[in-house]
């Protein structure tokens, strides 16, 4: 990421922050604003806020992000179509693949393979970074993620989406013993105040967040080691990151989580132990009811395999 520095001088105080690095800086105040709402900007080595007001001798650090790349090109990457027919595929994403093109992953996303395997018989909505793309599962979240071919299933999806008509259940794996082995998370969810990359369970400028759970099976563990859950997971809502903020907002995080949870030890699962296993949907064409279930991936499957050989 490119870097930005600055001292704020004493007649250059008593100002919001992103009005006078807005002045300072060859950037519009809009684009000091995102950053800012990302994160990306400390005040004497502390995240800022928008509404902060500065004073004399402030040192202002930012790390901006690259610009995004005008649009996304074709490329030959092995894609797992769970389905397919004229308006919509069904694909199985693996862990460890970005769904499109931003800052810092300009390739080698699934925006880039479906470009290569469908051509020009992606919808457009979505716009020329994000074509097909309906909805969208973290980097290193596994599983069934749908991509619409034409504009009217874009449409037709994503209107299910908003409606809570698509069912979307995951798997996965959280720290600890939950005393009810089946539950409802109820709590909003916006952006984190004092982290602003991550999202957070808060009231302020929040959106209603809904997570069910049933528990599959437990860990109990043995010499000191901890102990884990394999849970079942359904959204009412879509919220960014919601499993991961609800799990850990309840004390039991998702194994491997490096941002909401500890990856301590637990490096060779390359991220949260979560998998989309489970989508269902009216075809937005047809009427056809649709569901599909994809397996467990090998690093979800090794991971319970060898904590069922510690219990």
């Amino acid at each position: 990421m490119p870097q930005l520095t600055c001292q704020i001088t004493a007649e250059q105080a008593g100002e919001r922050i992103d009005r006078s690095l807005a002045l300072i800086w060859p950037y519009s105040r809009s684009m000091i604003q995102s950053w800012l709402d990302a994160g990306l900007v400390t005040v004497n080595g502390k995240t800022a806020a928008r509404q902060q007001k500065l004073r004399g001798g402030d040192l202002i650090f930012a790390d901006i992000p690259e610009p995004e790349p005008d649009r996304a090109g074709p490329e030959d990457i092995p894609l797992e179509i769970v389905y397919e027919d004229a308006d919509l595929l069904v694909v199985n994403k693996p862990k460890g693949m970005v769904v499109h093109p931003a800052a810092g992953h300009r390739s080698g996303t699934l925006v880039n393979a479906l470009l290569a395997y469908c051509g020009d018989s992606l919808s457009g909505i979505g716009g020329v970074l994000r074509p097909g793309i309906v909805h969208r599962l973290d980097k290193d979240t596994s599983g069934l993620l749908l991509a619409a071919k034409n504009d009217r299933a874009h449409q037709g999806l994503a209107e299910q989406i908003k409606a809570r008509t698509v069912l979307r259940e995951y798997e996965a794996v959280v720290v600890g013993h939950l005393k009810q082995p089946e539950g409802k998370i109820d709590a909003p969810i916006g952006r984190d105040p004092l982290h602003r990359q991550r999202m957070a369970v808060t009231e302020k400028n929040s959106r209603e967040a809904v997570t069910r759970y049933t528990v599959l099976a437990e860990y109990p563990g043995n010499s000191g080691r901890p102990k884990y859950s394999h849970l079942r997971l359904r959204l009412e809502t879509g919220r960014t990151h919601q499993i991961r903020v609800h799990m850990a907002h309840i004390g039991h995080p998702v194994a491997g989580d490096p941002v909401y949870g500890s990856a301590k030890g637990l490096a060779f699962l390359g991220g949260q132990c979560l998998h989309a296993r489970t989508v269902g949907f009216t075809h937005p064409v047809s009427g056809e009811e649709m569901r599909f279930e994809s397996r467990l991936p090998g690093y979800f499957v090794e991971f319970l395999r060898e904590l069922g050989v510690r219990s």
